[in-house]
């Protein structure tokens, strides 16, 4: 197959530049921890490396991959058609159930203590718990990030079963709301699992939003967020 993928890829760049010499290609399969795809030009010589996820991906993916990685790599736009082909490819619910074994089986989760400085992670899901939910959800692990994350306030990571919120938001400066909205809506994706629908990921759904809005301190919330 990666003598195969070679020729996609050269066929893909005889488009996409039709003047350029083609480059010597190597491809690989590689066991990424998620659904990863990486391209390097490396002394005149393309080095590109997919997800293994992909193997006995139907031709048109791979070639849709091969124009994705080469547009990027030479600064090109990437054709529509081919962005659309992935993209219902990967959020199929086969490929779905895939990646979060393999971020499983692979990924590593560097966990820190839920305890910070002034909140505690563990009470504030137990309270919201109790407050929102009928205690109905099972507490995942939590702990707060690596570092201030500005980019990142919070994710609830499906595959380790984690909620990590940025360490930023332990702070006395920080309106209790104002972090216990963060835990909430992850706790919403906790309960709300994303979805595929029509070939894209649905990561807020409309139930998802619905309940979102239930927060009573929801737009002072957001209003403090913004001005971060």
């Amino acid at each position: 197959m990666p003598r195969e993928l070679g020729k996609i890829f050269e066929e893909s760049f005889r488009v996409l530049r039709p003047c350029s010499a083609i480059p010597e290609v190597r491809v690989e399969f590689f066991a990424f921890a998620n659904l990863n795809h990486t391209i390097r030009l490396r002394d005149g010589r393309l080095l590109v490396r997919i997800s293994d996820l992909l193997k006995g991906a139907p031709e048109s993916v791979l070639r849709a991959i091969a124009h994705i990685l080469l547009a990027k790599i030479y600064r090109q736009p990437i054709e529509q058609k081919h962005a659309r082909r992935y993209r219902r490819y990967i959020a199929s619910q086969r490929i779905c159930r895939l990646v979060l074994l393999v971020r499983q089986l692979r990924g590593r989760k560097r966990m820190f203590s839920p305890n910070g400085h002034v909140y505690n992670l563990h009470a504030l899901f137990d309270d919201l718990n109790t407050r929102f939910f009928g205690q109905q959800l099972a507490r995942p692990q939590m702990s707060w990030s690596t570092d201030q994350a500005r980019w990142r306030l919070g994710h609830y990571d499906p595959a380790h079963n984690a909620i990590v919120v940025s360490r930023l938001f332990d702070h006395p400066r920080v309106p209790p709301y104002v972090i216990e909205y963060i835990v909430y809506h992850e706790m919403l994706h906790l309960k709300h699992p994303a979805k595929s629908c029509r070939g894209r990921r649905s990561v807020h759904s409309a139930d998802f939003q619905a309940e979102e809005k239930l927060f009573p301190q929801l737009e002072a919330a957001k209003c403090f967020l913004k001005c971060l």
